[in-house]
């Protein structure tokens, strides 16, 4: 019982010093520290300064949370590179004014480290922005230090990320290690002016991410910001003496939202969503490869939906072919043929336009380091061709004119958007893509024509197959309606072959002469070998004879009716356009009149000889 009396009343105890330095207070002055786990929190209750351990970790820090938010939210720590191993931590204001956090031993494990303070007046005070300040007492304009101008991962509203020409102090963010030690990380994020100010991402100080310009709107190398709103960004970069930086604050005075670089290097606005109780995270810095700074080498441009995502600039080719081949595109490429204002001036003729002209190159991210120039936009071209070093221009509402010389580095396509990108190449190699396109639609229409024709081919030839069948069917029907009243005939007639005209000319080797075999009154006669063998006899209507398609019909009905074992048989019939053909069983050893006939030549017409024969 007397423990539980005990413990109620330091529960109280503790209870009510929170009460007193966590809620209403949001300062800690040389009389007033802050001792494990105690904090204090900002006049309206967004913000809290105190002690804090991450997942994973026994280590003790001193930071700056969000106060309401249920999941603990981390915005600034104070002694991110060395911290706590215990709960003796204490943060106060120092004997020489400065901001200090001790652990057990007194040890100093980090200091706001500032020297012109007035130790007995000075003061700590968190804002509702997330800013901790330090000043001497009551005196608004004497900021001693804030942690706004030395951030950690975050970037909260108001706060200023830039550089200050006159002192050189850099106001930049430094990534975590990782998700449970915040300790420094290998990337921090910065704004750089690089002629036209850029947002730009480094890893271990190498340039690893960069926005594109600055055109008083966007930067111009984010797709997202095209189309999304980003009013509250504010760039001050007009005067190159004075500080320029980049800053944000939304009209509706919303907190819930900030930008972070995480512990892999990129740059993410993260939203309260109040409904699924968690930070939701949008906009990522890097989406793809190609958002890595020149990983496609100079004169290399960089697709994400192509395989592979680096080529080389038309008019250019690697530098390292066997690199290339690997996957590795860091060397770059370099050009194929010299610009001929190069050659002019090497030649000694002096600096010229020469035969140089420009490739357009449509919604690109456009290289790094580039030069302003205050030209208007139809001079854009003009002003590049008028400097031999000029190797490419491009053209923003907000910059205007923007020029390159030396190497193209960090071009990538983007997927909308973006801007015209013009490359200085020799004419040559703009007339090699000419005559390949001339060629590409030379071949392409050649291929159209030769489709054209075998489809129309093939059409012919399958509307005079279908004719030729029709025709047949034809002779079919009208040999047997003419034969109505003889059933048995009709019958027979139907069951006759059709041969077709090609058929018959290749078994008789095109009606050869060699193949005649005589001619009467319908035509001649020609001696025919079909493809199975089988030796014919065609007899083909000629064009000078007088009989017709009825004559035709009516010699097929005699020889049809005429069943003997000596009478020659009809194997079928051929009718095609002019062409009136029979076909029959062809005999070795001539016909009974041919007899007949020698018989009577023998015997001076005296046919009873023949008979007594």
């Amino acid at each position: 019982m007397g423990k539980t009396i005990s413990c109620s009343v330091l529960l109280g105890l503790v209870s009510c010093f929170c009460l007193q330095f966590g809620t209403a207070l949001d300062t800690i002055t040389p009389s007033k520290s802050i001792k494990d786990p105690e904090f204090i929190i900002s006049q309206n209750g967004i913000f809290r300064l105190g002690f804090f351990s991450l997942a994973n970790s026994s280590n003790r820090y001193v930071g700056i949370l969000y106060h309401q938010i249920s999941v603990q939210t981390v915005v600034w720590v104070a002694n991110r590179n060395r911290p706590l191993k215990d709960s003796s931590g204490i943060l106060n204001i120092s004997d020489d004014g400065n901001l200090v956090v001790l652990n057990g031993k007194t040890e100093i494990l980090w200091s706001s480290n500032v020297t012109n303070t007035a130790p007995n007046a000075t003061t700590a005070q968190l804002s509702d922005l997330g800013n901790l300040v330090l000043s001497n007492g009551d005196d608004a304009g004497s900021s001693l230090w804030e942690s706004f101008q030395h951030p950690c991962n975050v970037f909260l509203q108001t706060m200023k990320i830039g550089v200050d020409i006159k002192t050189g102090r850099k106001v930049e963010l430094k990534s975590w290690k990782s998700i449970d030690d915040p300790s420094d990380g290998n990337f921090s994020l910065g704004f750089e002016h690089f002629n036209i100010p850029e947002l730009v991402i480094r890893k271990d100080n190498q340039l690893y991410f960069r926005t594109g310009p600055w055109n008083g709107n966007i930067f111009i190398g984010i797709v997202y910001m095209y189309t999304v709103n980003f009013d509250g960004f504010d760039v001050v970069a007009d005067n190159p003496q004075q500080p320029y930086y980049i800053t944000y604050e939304y009209s509706n005075d919303f907190r819930l939202i900030y930008y972070e670089l995480d512990s892999q290097g990129k740059f993410i606005e993260r939203r309260w969503d109040a409904d699924k109780g968690n930070w939701i995270n949008r906009y990522p810095s890097h989406e793809s490869d190609c958002d890595v700074y020149g990983i496609c080498g100079a004169f290399g441009i960089c697709d994400s939906s192509k395989r592979p995502i680096c080529s080389c600039l038309k008019g250019f080719k690697p530098r390292n072919a066997e690199e290339w081949s690997r996957g590795n595109w860091s060397s770059g490429c370099f050009r194929n043929t010299p610009l001929q204002c190069q050659r002019d001036n090497n030649n000694g003729s002096g600096a010229g336009q020469g035969d140089d002209e420009f490739l357009e190159m449509q919604m690109m991210k456009v290289p790094t380091f580039p030069y302003r120039s205050l030209i208007v936009n139809g001079d854009c071209k003009d002003e590049c061709m008028k400097n031999c070093s000029c190797v490419a221009y491009a053209y923003d509402d907000g910059i205007g004119c923007i020029l390159w010389s030396g190497d193209l580095v960090d071009v990538k396509k983007l997927s909308s958007l973006g801007v015209d990108l013009y490359i200085r190449l020799p004419s040559s190699e703009l007339d090699k893509g000419k005559s390949r396109k001339v060629i590409v639609i030379t071949t392409a229409i050649a291929g159209i024509v030769v489709i054209t024709i075998s489809a129309l081919f093939l059409w012919c030839r399958m509307a005079k197959h279908k004719g030729r069948n029709k025709k047949q069917k034809e002779v079919k029907h009208q040999i047997c309606s003419e034969n109505i009243g003889e059933n048995s005939i009709g019958v027979k007639l139907q069951q006759l072959p059709i041969f077709n005209f090609e058929e018959l000319a290749t078994a008789t080797n095109n009606f050869n002469h060699a193949e005649k075999l005589g001619q009467g009154g319908f035509g001649p006669v020609y001696k025919g070998t079909l493809d199975d063998g089988k030796e014919i006899a065609v007899k083909r209507l000629s064009k000078a004879s007088v009989q017709g398609l009825e004559e035709f019909m009516n010699e097929m009905a005699v020889i049809s009716k005429l069943q003997h074992r000596n009478l020659v048989r009809l194997f079928g019939c051929c009718v095609e356009g002019e062409e009136k053909m029979l076909v029959y069983e062809y005999m070795p050893n001539k016909s009974l009149d041919a007899f007949l006939f020698v018989y009577r030549v023998i015997n001076n017409g005296d046919f009873r000889k023949i008979h007594d024969r």
